[in-house]
């Protein structure tokens, strides 16, 4: 268990065995098992998190991974998604996710109050690089009677670090079906910014971490005023995700910023609660 801890933390190092160790692994091990049976026993949910542009108009939701566990409640993302990708688990879960997204972009579809609504949903690394994930995208929106053109696709800076053609190929594939695509936690990773030109994205989402602590630090607020910078002069979208504040709203709108994300307007919540969310006004001071 040492040895496994010592190459988690990067390798040449060292660690010392600790009882504590021989407690996380027996944990870790049955959250996988558990895990495993998750998606047949109908234990996870998906919870939405309104994204609204600089009218103060919800344009979509971000669809939001849960697992509620009849014994362990409600068992937090940061515990069972590592797992999930660790174990492989991760593709069957992301297609569970792309089905009820999508049947909730084609219900949304049939009310003129919600027929407007974008989805956005997140792809792991793991899943996109699946040999058959374009398609089974192309059968999951074709039995779900979803449009294309309502469904983001949430990617991640690391998906582009080993195969960037091979990447850009199928992000080509999927785009032809009219699926968008936002990279996500932008300016957290270690990719060269020389792909953002070879790639058909249409948004770049500013990393909460960025944005959270916007007032703590003037670093914050250059390399957020950078992105936005660079999202306007690439052509593409821009979104602020760890919104928690008017005073973040405001001055990312100025450096324009196109929309945001984040407690201040919503949190993630069941789709009841949602579409309750959804028939009262979101106010914005000034708007």
């Amino acid at each position: 268990m040492a040895m496994y801890q010592a190459k988690h933390a990067g390798r040449n190092t060292w660690r010392f065995f600790d009882p504590t160790m021989q407690a996380v692994a027996v944990r870790r091990a049955l959250l996988e098992s558990e895990l495993r049976q998750a998606v047949p026993r109908d234990q996870l949910r998906l919870h939405y998190q309104i994204q609204v542009d600089r009218h103060a108009r919800v344009t979509g939701v971000e669809a939001l991974l849960r697992w509620e566990h009849p014994e362990y409640g409600m068992v937090p993302p940061g515990d069972f998604i590592t797992i999930a990708e660790e174990s492989y688990l991760i593709v069957t879960i992301g297609d569970w996710v792309l089905e009820q997204a999508c049947h909730q972009l084609a219900d949304w579809a049939r009310e003129t109050r919600t027929a407007g609504l974008g989805m956005a949903v997140n792809i792991s690394p793991m899943q996109f690089q699946q040999p058959d994930f374009v398609t089974r995208l192309e059968a999951i929106l074709a039995a779900s009677g979803a449009s294309p053109e309502r469904l983001k696709l949430e990617l991640t800076e690391n998906l582009f670090m080993d195969e960037p053609d091979a990447v850009r190929e199928t992000m080509l594939r999927i785009k032809a079906l009219g699926v968008r695509f936002s990279l996500d936690d932008f300016g957290t990773g270690y990719s060269s910014l020389s792909y953002l030109n070879r790639l058909p994205l249409d948004q770049l989402k500013i990393d909460q971490s960025f944005v959270r602590p916007l007032f703590a630090d003037d670093v914050n607020r250059v390399i957020c005023a950078s992105i936005i910078d660079l999202g306007r002069n690439l052509g593409l979208e821009v979104i602020a995700e760890g919104v928690e504040t008017q005073a973040h709203h405001d001055w990312l709108e100025e450096q324009g910023c196109h929309a945001f994300q984040g407690y201040w307007l919503g949190r993630p919540q069941p789709l009841a609660e949602l579409e309750r969310q959804l028939n009262e006004p979101v106010c914005i001071a000034g708007e």
